[in-house]
C-alpha cells in the first residue's frame, strides 16, 4: 500500500513514552567532534552572508541590529538546550517530527510532516541555493546588481547538481559536505581578522551613535529576527540523529554547548568586520555583503571572498540537501507518508525519490520567490512547529516528571523560547498582516483532506498502489531494511 501500517514490523514499532520497549537503532558513530561539526557546519552557510544587511535595514542602525544577532544566538542555544532535554528522553531520530508524534499523537506530527517535506524543507534548500547563486555570478556584474534570471537559473542548476551527488553516493555527498565546511570557516576567519584590523586602524565611524534612528515596531523586530535566525537554524540537526549519537544523553547537551557559542561569537565578530569596512548606508546597498567587504579590504583579491562564500553556501546546500530526506523517511516508517518516499536506490542505496521530491519542490520555490520572502516564510512555519515542540516538553516536565532524563534543562529555559516563538509567530502577522501568512496557515491544515482518509482510517486506492509500483521501477527502488546488527 501506499502508506504502510507498520506495527507488525519490529524495527518500525512505535515506542511509547511511558514503556521501556527496546529497539532496534541504527549503528551510533556519531562522537562529540562530529556533532559539533555537524551542528556548525550547518547552522554556518549563506545566512551570515546575506543576512546582515536585512537586519540592519529593519533594525536602523548597527547597534540595534548586533544586539538582535546576539539575542538570535542566545534564543538559538536556549532552544538548543531544551532539544537535548527532549533528546534524552526520546531518544529516536527525526527532530520535531518525532517529539510531536510521541507527545501529541499522530495529527499534529503528519501535519508537521506534510509541512516539513512539501514546503519547509524545500524552502530552506531554495533559500540557500539562491544565496550561492548570488555570490557565484557577483563577479560577472561588478559595480550592478546581478539579474534575477541569472541568479534563479544558477540556483536551480545548483539544486539539479546536488541531487545527482546525493542521490549517486552517500560517501561523495558526506565528502563534498566535509571539504566545503572548510571553506566557509576560512572565509570567516578572514573576515573576522581582516574587521580586527581595521578596528585597530581606527575605522570605527559606522559604531558611532550607533543606536540613532532604531525601528521600534513589534512587527519590524520580529522579521529582523527571521532574518538573523535563518543565519542560526541548524541548532536542532542533532536531534535529528539521536540514534546515531554515541551516548546521546552526553554527547547531545555537550556538542551544543560546544558548537553554538562558538557560532554566534563568530557571527558577531563577522558583522562587526563589515561595519568596520563599510557605512551602514553602503551595507544596505550591498547585494553581496561579503563581496563589497572583499573589494573594500582585500582589493584585487577580493575574488578569493566569492568563491569561499560560493563555496561555503553550496556545502550548506548540500548539508541541508542530505538532510532533508531525514523527516521523509521517518514520516513514511511511521505511515505519514507515501511508501515511495522511503524506499532506496537498489545499487547506489541512496533515499532517490525523497531527494528527488525535495528537488523539485525547491524548484517551484526558486521560480516564485526571492530570497528575502523565502526566509521570511520559512522562519514563520518553523517558529510555529518549534513552539509546539517546546510546549511539548513542559508539558512532560510538568506532567511526567517521573520519566528518566540523564540532562534536565532548568524550567525557564523552554519558558522563555515558547514565548519567543509564539512572539515571532503573532508579531509580524498583527503589525503587518500579509495574504501570505493566511495562505501559509490554510496549506498547513489543507493536510486534514489527506490525514483522515488516508492514514486515520487507512484507504488505499488501488491507482495509488499502482502508481507506487511503477514509481519503483522507473526509479529502480526498493523498501529500506535495516541490518540488525
Amino acid at each position: 500500500s501506499t502508506m504502510r501500517e507498520r506495527k507488525t514490523d519490529p524495527l518500525h514499532s512505535s515506542t511509547d513514552l511511558s514503556e521501556g520497549k527496546e529497539k532496534l537503532r541504527l549503528k551510533q558513530e556519531v562522537g562529540l567532534i562530529s556533532g559539533v561539526s555537524l551542528i556548525a557546519g550547518t547552522m554556518i552557510g549563506s545566512g551570515i552572508f546575506m543576512s546582515p544587511e536585512w537586519v540592519l535595514h529593519h533594525m536602523g542602525n548597527p547597534a540595534s541590529s548586533l544586539l538582535i544577532w546576539a539575542a538570535c544566538g542566545f534564543l538559538a542555544m536556549f532552544g538548543a538546550l531544551s532539544y537535548a532535554e527532549l533528546g534524552t528522553i526520546i531518544k529516536e531520530s527525526g527532530g520535531e517530527y518525532i517529539y510531536i508524534l510521541r507527545i501529541f499523537g499522530s495529527f499534529p506530527a503528519f501535519l508537521f510532516a506534510y509541512t516539513s517535506v512539501i514546503l519547509v524543507r524545500p524552502a530552506g534548500l531554495a533559500a540557500v541555493c539562491l544565496s550561492f547563486a548570488e555570490y557565484a555570478i557577483a563577479p560577472f556584474y561588478p559595480g550592478c546588481s546581478s539579474p534575477q534570471v541569472a541568479i534563479k537559473c544558477t540556483a536551480a542548476a545548483c539544486i539539479l547538481i546536488l541531487t545527482i551527488i546525493n542521490c549517486l553516493n552517500v560517501r561523495l555527498a558526506t565528502s563534498v559536505m566535509n571539504i566545503f565546511t572548510a571553506a566557509k570557516l576560512l572565509a570567516l576567519l578572514v573576515i573576522v581578522v581582516g574587521g580586527l584590523v581595521l578596528l585597530a586602524k581606527g575605522q570605527t565611524q559606522s559604531f558611532q551613535n550607533g543606536f540613532q534612528g532604531t525601528t521600534a515596531g513589534i512587527g519590524t523586530v520580529g522579521v529582523a529576527f527571521y532574518q538573523g535566525l535563518w543565519s542560526y537554524d541548524g541548532w536542532n540537526n542533532l536531534n535529528y540523529v539521536t540514534e546515531e549519537l554515541k551516548k546521546p544523553e552526553v554527547t547531545l547537551p555537550r556538542a551544543l554547548m560546544i558548537a553554538i557559542p562558538l557560532v554566534t561569537c563568530l557571527y558577531l565578530l563577522v558583522n562587526v568586520s563589515y561595519l568596520a569596512a563599510m557605512t551602514p548606508s553602503e551595507l544596505l546597498s550591498s547585494g553581496a555583503v561579503a563581496v563589497t567587504w572583499g573589494d573594500k579590504v582585500l582589493g584585487s583579491w577580493a575574488w578569493l571572498i566569492s568563491l569561499s562564500v560560493a563555496l561555503s553556501t553550496f556545502g550548506s546546500s548540500n548539508g541541508t540537501f542530505f538532510s532533508g530526506g531525514r523527516v521523509c523517511y521517518i514520516a513514511a516508517r511511521e505511515g505519514h507518508m507515501p511508501d515511495i518516499l522511503s524506499m532506496a536506490h537498489v545499487r547506489c542505496l541512496t533515499p532517490s525519490p525523497a531527494l528527488l521530491f525535495t528537488s523539485a519542490m525547491s524548484l517551484i520555490m526558486i521560480i516564485s520567490g526571492s530570497f528575502t520572502s523565502i526566509v521570511n516564510f520559512f522562519s514563520f512555519m518553523a517558529w510555529l512547529f518549534y513552539g509546539m515542540t517546546i510546549s511539548g516538553l513542559l508539558y512532560l516536565k510538568i506532567k511526567k516528571p517521573e520519566l528518566p532524563r540523564s540532562y534536565k534543562v532548568p524550567i525557564i529555559i523552554p519558558i522563555i523560547v515558547l514565548m519567543a516563538a509564539v512572539y515571532l509567530v503573532l508579531a509580524p502577522i498583527i503589525d503587518q498582516p500579509q495574504i501570505e501568512i493566511l495562505y501559509i496557515v490554510l496549506f498547513i491544515f489543507s493536510g486534514v483532506i489527506f490525514y483522515f482518509p488516508l492514514v486515520r482510517f487507512k484507504y488505499h486506492p488501488r491507482f495509488l498502489e499502482r502508481v507506487t509500483l511503477h514509481l519503483q521501477l522507473l526509479l529502480e527502488v526498493a523498501p529500506t531494511t535495516k541490518d540488525a546488527n
